[in-house]
Parts: structure tokens; C-alpha cells; sequence
């Protein structure tokens, strides 16, 4: 044979060649070579293709092709452009992970497909009063995503548009997503009803003194004053309850009640609970758990540092029914949960003692009036008084236009304003305390507010003093209810009248309810009740008007932007003694409204809330008074 030598092996260990017609054999080859499948040669491992695409845009996927052992796997890297996202990658038995694409265990050659999809962002916007979750949300094309709208305490959702979708309850449904787009949810400050009853003339719960309950609460009244304390408590004192057990001088109230906004528990802290209980003084400037004030209502109150409730003036009754009014000041801690005897005289009708206008001393004092709360504290502390009915420099009970500081660090009160001798309150008008106007938006030291009884009062994020309308005198020397407009600047000590009417009993116009308008005011007014917002906007509600020579109550709302010098009608009525809408007790709602009522009382909370109770109502046709006893919530705004 011919081909390849071979070699023996002698015992000698030498070679011989012998000739075969094979290849040379090893103990790792054999003759004739062979075949196998796949790629690879004689004893390699099979290897098998591996091809990636992607369908339609938005993508890639790399590397585009790859040979992989049988038995072995590989990874492919998916990349979506911006604006889409992976929607799916199939193919060779694998599995996705973040965008990386690991195969199975490969057996043959495969195909890996990547597809991609655009995304959008959903963007959620809430108004004041509210908000909405999430911020924003991506969603594929053609998808949908759902958000949830929550309203704060005392407001309720007025709207939500954008994103093609519906609203259900409190959760917002986009439609199929094409596009960015942004879901905008809307919110309405909305009145609360809360506590007390919704008829007229309710007659109260008092429980146990000191106690609170949830069945507690204040007999029907209008006219009584109020503080919050440190802790946020609603604070309440006296008041008139009308004229149900004393058919002839009405029903007086110098009962102390707190109220929790965080319980909703009214409790009875002190006083009586019969009408027109006598004041007990004790001594002078030294607290005691038997003093009390009278029964009063129209009076004056604030708060100081340490979060004592002060109290002065106004009017009652005293033993046998005689109309009396006060110039007392009162403190009441309600840490010790006594009162205070501190300032002015137990004998009601003290005449004032006006002293040198501008200086302050231990002898000036205020005389007796009641003004239902018109009064400032400003920045340090200082307390403002204006005007009321009650007793001038001589003793007469008349309507007067004075303005007092008083300084509870000294304890001395100041004049600094108007007319130490008051106006006539009945018959026909006479008296020097008549407005002078002066120029309209121009500060003048000869300007003054005219005499009148329980106008609106605000403090100005400035530390000016705001006033608005009550029953008095105009410019003329005419006497009726006033929508004028006036600002005290404690810096130059001069007044500014800002708007309305220098005449008495101008009509009011409203313009479009919720547009401020240069011509909007509101008509003229007394017993209503003011509040400030964050932004120094000042809020009026209600009071009584005169129509055809009848009183009536409103129950319209307004705001007054000192900025632009514009009035808004922001709710209520145009028109006059509406009547409330209470809804759902505790439950938010735009339809729910307050009554038409005067002299209602008025707390602002820790938190901006606006609270109001109680009040008056009229039935002209049966000229019948009537009290209330509803407790309200409206919100921050």
C-alpha cells in the first residue's frame, strides 16, 4: 500500500516503516474524516444565528445579529428614543430586564423583536381649595390613567377639565392618551353648617358648666362678642336673645361658652343661664372666681399677648329692666378661668372724660356705648374704638364719631379723633359729630367719618384702620344707613374717605357675582360682620338694610381688594331676606347659604377659617324679631 509510513517496534527499540494506504492514526483521529451539522469543524460545538429588529419606530436594538453555541444564551441592549418607551421584546425564549433582553437557551436559529411606543405626561393642577394626585404621570399612547381630586375642609370640587376624561366622585379618568396634556381641577369655597339648629328662636343646651358635649350648645342670640384663643377654641360671650321671656326689655346673656373646632363640642365656661344677670366687680385689677360682667350685648373685645380675653362696654338691662350701657373693661384668663375687673366704671352711663385730644392719661376714658365690636388692634398691641351710641363729654346718650387708643401696657386711653359731644340717635338729626369727606382718595386733617352705630371695621395689612357703612351721619347732617368707605392712618392720625356714598341710604350694585368692577358696592348697611383674607382683602357678610321704610337683612358676600379699590359680590343674594340653605349638616356644598341675618357673630381660626353664629332675622308682615343659633364654617381663602 501506498500513502503514509508506519512504524514496528522491535525488541531492539528500533523503527521499521511499514506503508499503509490510510492517513496516519492517532488515537485522536480516524480514517476517512467525517461531517457534523451547524457551523464548525470536525469536534466543534454547533453555533446557531441570532438576529434582532424592531418593528415601526421609536427604537433600537443592538448588536443586530450574533452567533451563540447550542445550549448557550445571549443579551441584546434595547434603546428607545426619546418620547417612547418599550412597549414589548419577543423572540428566542427570553425575558426583559430594565433594557437589557436575555435569550433562552438557544437549540436553533432565532429572531429577537423589540417594539416601542410613545409616551406622554399627564399633568395634574389643582386650584386654591384643593388638590390633585398624582403631579404627573407618564402614560403610553393610547392609554388611560387615573387621578384623584381631593377638596380642603369647607371647599368642594367646582370642575376638572383637560385629558379627554369624565369625573366620578373624587377620582378623574383621562380618555386615550395622544398627546402631553394636563388635567386642571377647580375648587369653590363653599358655607359648612355645622352646629345648631336650623330653625329660629332655638333656646340652647347649656349641660354642665366646664364640661363639654356634643348636645351642648348657646342659646339663639345676636350682638355678643368673640375671641380665639392661642389654642384655636372659638370664644363667646352674652349677647340679646330677643325678647322671649322679657317681652318688654328683651332678653340679655353674659354667658361664656367655648367651642372646639377639633371636638365640635360646645361648652358652658361661665356666667348664667338666665337672662339678664347683674354683673359682680369685685375689687379693681384683681381676678376672682365670683366676678363676672352683666348681661350685655354690642360690646368690644380683643386679645393680648398671653392669651387673655378682653372685653369692654356695651349694653343690657340692669335688676328692674332699665336700659343701662358700660364703659367697664374686663380680662378673663381663661388659664385660671376668672375674671378680671380692670378698667372703667361699674355705674353704668358714665359720661366721657375726653382730656387733651392726642395725649394720653390715667383720668381719659370712653364713655358708656355700645358698637357691637368696632374696634382694631394694631401691631403692637394698641387697641382702636370708634364711634357707637352711647355717652359724650356731658353725659347724654347720643351717637357719636370718636376715635380711642387704648394701651393695655399703661392701661391709659387716648382721644384721638372726632367729636367729644355726639349726635342726636332720635327725632330729628342734630349734633356736630356729621361727616366731613373732603376729597374722595385724598387724607385730610379735617376729615372724619360722621357719627353711626355698628359699621364694619377691618385692619389694613398696612396698619391702617378700616371702616365701612353703619347707621349715622352723612356729610349733610342727614341721618340713614352709610356704604362710605374710610381709612385711618394711625402714622399721619388723618382720615381718607375711599368710596361710596358721602350721603345716607345709597342704593347698592352689585354688577356680575364673582367680578370685581369699579362701580360695584355694596348698598348701604349696619350690623354687618368683616373678616381678612391672607392676600389683605377685606370681606363683608350680611347686616340690615331699609327698603320703603322697612328694615331688612341681607345675606349677600362680598370682598374689597385694597389693592385695585375694588368690590366683588362673591355670594348671597341681591336681593333682601333670603333665606339659608342648610344642606347636610357638617357637609360642604355651594348651594348651602346662610340666611339673611344681622349682627351675627364672627371668629377667624389658626388656620384662616372664617366661622360666623347666630344673629337676627325679621319677619316684617308679623313684626316679629328672631334669633338664631346656627353655627357656620367658611373657608380660608
Amino acid at each position: 500500500m501506498e500513502g503514509v509510513g508506519l512504524f514496528t517496534i522491535t525488541r531492539a527499540l528500533k523503527w521499521s516503516p511499514v506503508v499503509l494506504p490510510c492517513v496516519a492514526v492517532t488515537l485522536l483521529s480516524a480514517c476517512g474524516g467525517g461531517g457534523g451539522g451547524g457551523s464548525g469543524g470536525s469536534g466543534s460545538p454547533t453555533s446557531y444565528q441570532i438576529s434582532s429588529t424592531t418593528t415601526g419606530t421609536g427604537g433600537s436594538i443592538s448588536p443586530s445579529s450574533v452567533m451563540v453555541n447550542a445550549g448557550g444564551t445571549t443579551t441584546f441592549t434595547i434603546t428607545a428614543n426619546t418620547g417612547y418607551v418599550i412597549s414589548g421584546v419577543t423572540g428566542c425564549g427570553g425575558t426583559l430586564s430594565g433594557n437589557t433582553y436575555t435569550t433562552g437557551m438557544i437549540s436553533g436559529n432565532c429572531a429577537v423583536t423589540a417594539s416601542f411606543v410613545a409616551q406622554y405626561t399627564v399633568t395634574g393642577s389643582g386650584g386654591t381649595g384643593g388638590s390633585i394626585s398624582p403631579g404627573s404621570t407618564p402614560v403610553n399612547a393610547g392609554g388611560t390613567t387615573a387621578l384623584m381630586v381631593t377638596a380642603n375642609n369647607g371647599y368642594v370640587i367646582s370642575s376638572v377639565t383637560g385629558c379627554g376624561g369624565t369625573l366620578s366622585g373624587n377620582t378623574y379618568t383621562t380618555g386615550a392618551i395622544s398627546a402631553n396634556c394636563t388635567v386642571t381641577a377647580s375648587f369653590a369655597a363653599a358655607f359648612t353648617w355645622l352646629s345648631g339648629s336650623n330653625s329660629p328662636g332655638a333656646i340652647g343646651v347649656y349641660g354642665t358648666k366646664g364640661v363639654a358635649a356634643a348636645t351642648n350648645v348657646p342659646r339663639a342670640r345676636d350682638g355678643g362678642v368673640t375671641w380665639t384663643d392661642s389654642n384655636g377654641n372659638l370664644w363667646l360671650f352674652g349677647g340679646f336673645a330677643g325678647y322671649v321671656q322679657d317681652l318688654v326689655a328683651g332678653d340679655w346673656l353674659n354667658d361664656l361658652w367655648k367651642y372646639s373646632p377639633a371636638s365640635g363640642a360646645w361648652t358652658w365656661v361661665s356666667g348664667s343661664n338666665t337672662i339678664d344677670a347683674q354683673g359682680v366687680y369685685g375689687t379693681k385689677g384683681v381676678a376672682a372666681p365670683t366676678n363676672v360682667p352683666g348681661a350685655r350685648s354690642n360690646e368690644m373685645s380683643w386679645t393680648d399677648a398671653d392669651g387673655n380675653l378682653w372685653l369692654f362696654g356695651g349694653a343690657g338691662t340692669d335688676a328692674t329692666s332699665n336700659f343701662i350701657a358700660f364703659n367697664d373693661i374686663w380680662k378673663f384668663s381663661p388659664a385660671s378661668g376668672e375674671w378680671t375687673w380692670v378698667g372703667g366704671s361699674s355705674t353704668p352711663g358714665a359720661a366721657g372724660v375726653y382730656g387733651t385730644q392726642g395725649v394720653a392719661a390715667a383720668t381719659n376714658m370712653p364713655g358708656a356705648r355700645e358698637v357691637n365690636n368696632v374696634v382694631w388692634k394694631d401691631a403692637v398691641g394698641d387697641i382702636w374704638v370708634f364711634g357707637g351710641d352711647g355717652s359724650d363729654a356731658t353725659g347724654a346718650y347720643t351717637r357719636l364719631n370718636d376715635l380711642w387708643k387704648y394701651s393695655p401696657a399703661s392701661g391709659e386711653w387716648t382721644w384721638v379723633s372726632g367729636s367729644p359731644l355726639g349726635n342726636a340717635i332720635w327725632g330729628a338729626p342734630t349734633g356736630p359729630a356729621i361727616g366731613v369727606y373732603g376729597t374722595q382718595g385724598v387724607a385730610a386733617a379735617t376729615n372724619v367719618p360722621g357719627a353711626r352705630l355698628i359699621p364694619v371695621t377691618w385692619m389694613g395689612a398696612d396698619g391702617s384702620l378700616w371702616l365701612f357703612g353703619g347707621s349715622g351721619y352723612d356729610s349733610t347732617g342727614g341721618q340713614g344707613l352709610l356704604n362710605d368707605l374710610w381709612k385711618f392712618s394711625p402714622a399721619s392720625g388723618q382720615w381718607t374717605w375711599v368710596g361710596g356714598s358721602s350721603t345716607a341710604s345709597p342704593t347698592g350694585i352689585y354688577g356680575t357675582q364673582g367680578v370685581a368692577a369699579a362701580a360695584n358696592v355694596p348698598p348701604g348697611r349696619y350690623g354687618a360682620s368683616g373678616w381678612t383674607d391672607a392676600s389683605g382683602n377685606m370681606w363683608l357678610f350680611g347686616g340690615e338694610g331699609i327698603a320703603a321704610g322697612w328694615g331688612h337683612r341681607f345675606n349677600d358676600l362680598w370682598k374689597y381688594s385694597p389693592t385695585s379699590g375694588e368690590w366683588t359680590w362673591m355670594g348671597g343674594s341681591n336681593n333682601f331676606d333670603a333665606t339659608g340653605i342648610y344642606g347636610t349638616q357638617g357637609v360642604a356644598a355651594v348651594t348651602n347659604v346662610l340666611g339673611a341675618r344681622a349682627a351675627p357673630f364672627r371668629w377667624k381660626d389658626a388656620n384662616g377659617n372664617v366661622w360666623l353664629f347666630g344673629g337676627y332675622q325679621y319677619d316684617d308682615p308679623t313684626n316679629t324679631r328672631f334669633e338664631m343659633n346656627d353655627l357656620w364654617m367658611y373657608p380660608m381663602q
